[in-house]
């Protein structure tokens, strides 16, 4: 009778804190699993040369070599080896460098044992792969300049949707493929583009950021494109445009849904031909810059309308990325917060700020309709209540400040200029028109009488979230 039993799978375990190699250990042979250990990074090599494991669980703070020179060393052998990294912090970047480098998935610390064996499970079946995903692999692999961590405030978040997008900017952070990414406002589009960049063969190269909706329409093609001297009145000397600038680097594309018909063809033209010509120019102008694009609408609803060309939308949705709200990510707020008060206390010099757990409760149970710009904002505010000591319930109170302008009984505050007066007016005006018309930018502007622009204007000056 001739033995079906399948052969047993060797698991290294590669973690210099000697208890939760136990734990982790002793779990995985309880599963069955042959288990190999090392407690340093130089180990941890020397086991996968000699031993040929079919899996590695691999902690990025390590002595002598940590988990990323690990990852380096092993280089194109990823392909066929999955490595889980873990990681003791929720931030983005040493996630997405591991995922650069060719590890299969991350854990964070403190993790479930569940989590843990379920995760190996799937990544010793990930083998088995075709070889499309194995050459995927193998690209994501290769070695990368040092990423510029100080460059841009970070992502952070523990959630398996965040997860999930930080293993997205990892892969697609090989290639040079177009990138789109989808998210409400206040989610970290722009965080996820410089991430998208940093952790590219191209960082060393500019990261152009174009606002698509801030561009007045009249200068759209001139600021992507450039200009000749003379080409329009004021035009008295050659400017370089965004696209020329980006050479040997990235350009984001921010709110591109926000471009009117004439410049999408334009921008049409380069992601297909890779060329253009400056304003009042006839010299054809090349260039290499990646294109990272964002919205925080529905293009293919926009391309149903007529509003977004639809050559342009597959031109541009190659790699998609999706960052979820806030609201559907709750236990991402307990991580946010802490980074975000991080961020206070360097900027304003203060000790180590801190949430009761009353206060974290408060913001936990909050929807956070503005995403992680709103909860910044409002922690802000909170820290100044607090004026620097733990943030307690009543703190909580500045993330729903009075309206500065007016009493209590509503009218006029004494000695508030007129100007700001107007700015009240105008601000909730609008909020009235966006409610009235469901957040249809078009149906309120109309209802306005002003123009699409102006209101996209006005949306970003008064921080609103239709």
């Amino acid at each position: 009778m001739s033995d079906t039993t399948e052969p047993i799978a060797t698991i290294l375990v590669a973690e210099d804190d000697r208890a939760i190699r136990f734990s982790l250990a002793r779990a995985l042979k309880g599963d069955g699993y042959r288990v190999l250990e090392a407690g340093d990074g130089d180990q941890a090599l020397a086991q996968i040369e000699s031993e040929r494991p079919d899996a590695v669980l691999l902690d990025l703070k390590m002595p002598k070599r940590d988990g990323l020179e690990v990852l380096a060393a092993l280089g194109s052998a990823l392909a066929d080896l999955p490595v889980i990294v873990i990681t003791a912090y929720g931030g983005s970047a040493p996630a997405i460098e591991a995922m650069r480098r060719g590890a299969y998935d991350y854990l964070t610390k403190p993790f479930d044992l569940d989590e843990v064996q379920l995760t190996l499970k799937r990544a010793l079946r990930q083998r088995a792969l075709s070889s499309e995903v194995k050459a995927l692999r193998a690209q994501a692999g290769d070695e990368l300049a040092e990423a510029r961590e100080d460059a841009e405030p970070e992502l952070v978040g523990q959630s398996q949707a965040m997860r999930e997008v930080f293993k997205s900017i990892g892969l697609a952070a090989a290639t040079e493929a177009p990138v789109l990414i989808i998210g409400e406002s206040g989610t970290g589009k722009e965080l996820v583009a410089a991430a998208l960049h940093r952790h590219s063969d191209r960082a060393q190269g500019p990261f152009i950021r174009v606002n698509c909706g801030a561009l007045p329409e009249s200068l759209i093609e001139s600021e992507l494109f450039g200009h000749e001297r003379g080409a329009f009145t004021g035009a008295d000397r050659q400017k370089p445009g965004r696209f020329e600038r980006a050479a040997g680097g990235s350009i984001f594309l921010d709110e591109i849904g926000e471009l009117p018909l004439s410049a999408q063809s334009k921008i049409l033209r380069v992601l297909q031909q890779r060329e253009f010509e400056r304003v009042g120019g006839s010299e054809i102008l090349r260039t290499d810059a990646r294109v990272i694009s964002a919205t925080h609408r529905d293009l293919s609803k926009e391309v149903a309308t007529g509003r977004f060309r639809e050559d342009l939308f597959y031109r541009l949705n190659v790699a998609r990325i999706v960052i979820p709200p806030l609201r559907d990510r709750p236990e991402d707020i307990p991580p946010l917060a802490e980074h975000i008060l991080r961020r206070v206390e360097h900027r304003q010099g203060w000790g180590e700020l801190a949430l009761s757990p009353e206060a974290l409760a408060t913001i936990r149970d909050r929807p956070w309709p503005g995403n992680v710009r709103q909860l910044e904002n409002a922690l802000t505010r909170a820290v100044i209540a607090s004026r620097g000591r733990t943030i307690l319930p009543e703190h909580l109170d500045a993330l729903e400040p009075l309206d500065p302008t007016t009493d209590a009984t509503g009218d006029p505050a004494e000695g508030v200029p007129l100007r700001a007066l107007l700015a009240e007016v105008e601000r909730k005006a609008i909020e009235r028109a966006l409610r009235a018309c469901q957040g249809n930018r078009t149906k309120t502007a109309l209802r306005l009488g002003i123009s699409r622009r102006q209101l996209f204007d006005k949306i970003r000056e008064y921080d609103l979230h239709p």
